[in-house]
């Protein structure tokens, strides 16, 4: 029997392409234009999920989750909303969402996430406490990576474990996909400000007007668009820890006004008067050396002293060759409990392979690999067949053919000649690219060589001219 999906939004336009596209992909699908009319559906029938956009016209989306969850506690929403709208998506999760989807929407994206939730089975909320854990060492019992063996790792946390007890501000050096991240949040829970919030932040994204708005919040009014107050990044965090990824991409005049909030600890929202105090420790983390950023005149001097108080560099996977085996077996207990399989182990070869990789995209790229080898694993271990080709071609530059791999087609919906064309082309290649890193925006626009504001606005710009 097909799935049934109950779809929420105030754009019919939007309604009529997740319902088309989720029909062609086995669901069976009602929409409801309102959030009265989508409660009142799922009163009178039954749904195995619900996907309602955040902004509606009457009710936003949180109202709509918590009035479905009193209806059936253990229904699976998916809440829509903005990419940049962080305490959304705290929110809702909290509320009891199984998860949020950012816009602008991609139709892959929706289903992989919708699969997602309907091949978990829904978990009681007083058995969480019960749910199985990864057997991590002792403090690093709730890290999302393990601790590896490798000279490099131990130094790493050895560096950790000294810094984390203080209120330094830190600048995490490394590539994409190191877990600059995780281990931000490792130094908040081993700090004393771990009962208070961790929030983060991704400055790569964000246009000036934004990102001051995303850092200090703003009031009603301040700007076209600000229909209400809104909480920024620092008082979300306040009394905790601010995490600010790829911090050299904030404009000059963000990068000012930073500087004063951690040199006074007091901001204004955007538009207001009224003075905040504010306590955060920051923790930033970039790509590139803030240091050769600001004597290019790229950054400023005051303000990379201020952040640098202390640094550390997150070694490439390929500098932690030890690390392999043991992380290889961790990702593959957490995909088993992830999938609820049973999977022991790999075949000699392949941990041989993993061994040989260099693994560009580091921890991020090798916990992908895994997750999707276990998915495809039907025996006891993982062989070969099960891994991309790139992993299993020792040496890909010098292959003399790669296999074809399957390219995303869409439908013009309307006649709009050679610039129909131009952008046809230029979405399949997008299309493609986001399908290889598991929809990874961030490293999506890394590949394609162009910034993630650019990679949304074009995402945006397609719905105008395709159905998927």
């Amino acid at each position: 029997m097909k799935k049934r999906v109950l779809i929420i939004d105030d754009d019919m336009d939007m309604c009529t392409l997740l319902s088309r596209f989720l029909s062609r992909n086995g669901y069976e699908t009602e929409v409801a234009y309102s959030g009265q009319k989508g409660l009142a559906k799922f009163e009178e029938e039954s749904f195995d999920a619900v996907l309602c956009d955040f902004r509606l016209g009457n009710m936003d989306g949180k109202e709509v989750l918590l009035s479905i969850k009193k209806i059936k506690p253990d229904a699976i929403v998916l809440i829509i909303t903005g990419y940049s709208d962080i305490k959304t998506a705290i929110d809702v999760i909290k509320q009891g969402a199984f998860d949020y989807i950012t816009k602008p929407l991609i139709p892959d994206e929706v289903l992989s996430v919708l699969n997602k939730a309907l091949e978990q089975p829904a978990q009681p909320q007083d058995d969480k406490a019960n749910a199985v854990k990864p057997k991590i060492p002792g403090k690093y019992q709730k890290q999302e990576f393990l601790i590896g063996e490798a000279p490099a790792t131990k130094d790493l946390y050895q560096q950790i474990e000294i810094v984390a007890p203080t209120n330094y501000s830190i600048i995490l050096y490394g590539e994409s996909g190191t877990g600059k991240e995780v281990i931000a949040k490792t130094i908040h829970r081993l700090s004393h400000r771990k009962d208070k919030p961790f929030v983060a932040m991704d400055c790569g994204t964000l246009s000036k007007e934004l990102a001051g708005s995303e850092l200090f919040g703003h009031v009603k009014g301040a700007f076209t668009g600000a229909s209400s107050d809104k909480e920024g990044h620092f008082e979300l965090a306040n009394g905790g820890t601010l995490f600010l990824d790829e911090v050299g991409n904030l404009s000059v005049d963000i990068q000012a006004a930073l500087l004063r909030v951690i040199q006074e600890r007091k901001f204004k929202r955007v538009g207001g008067n009224k003075e905040m105090d504010v306590d955060v420790r920051i923790i930033v983390a970039s790509n590139e050396n803030l240091q050769d950023a600001y004597q290019k005149g790229k950054f400023r001097e005051d303000l990379y002293h201020r952040f640098n108080e202390f640094s550390i560099n997150l070694p490439p996977l390929r500098n932690r060759r030890p690390d392999v085996p043991p992380f290889a077996d961790f990702f593959l207990q957490k995909t088993n409990e992830e999938l609820g399989k049973d999977v022991k182990g790999f075949e000699p070869d392949v941990i041989d392979m993993f061994l040989k990789y260099s693994w560009p995209g580091n921890l991020r790229e090798f916990r992908n690999v895994v997750r999707r080898a276990v998915l495809l694993t039907q025996g006891e271990l993982i062989s070969s067949k099960t891994l991309p080709w790139e992993i299993t071609n020792t040496n890909p530059l010098t292959a003399t053919q790669e296999p074809a791999k399957e390219q995303t087609t869409i439908t013009i919906k309307k006649d709009i000649g050679l610039k129909g064309a131009a952008s046809k082309a230029e979405y399949e290649t997008i299309m493609n690219v986001l399908k290889e890193v598991k929809f990874n925006k961030k490293k999506a626009a890394e590949v394609l060589n162009i910034d993630r504001k650019t990679l949304y606005n074009k995402l945006k710009s397609y719905e105008e001219f395709f159905e998927q």
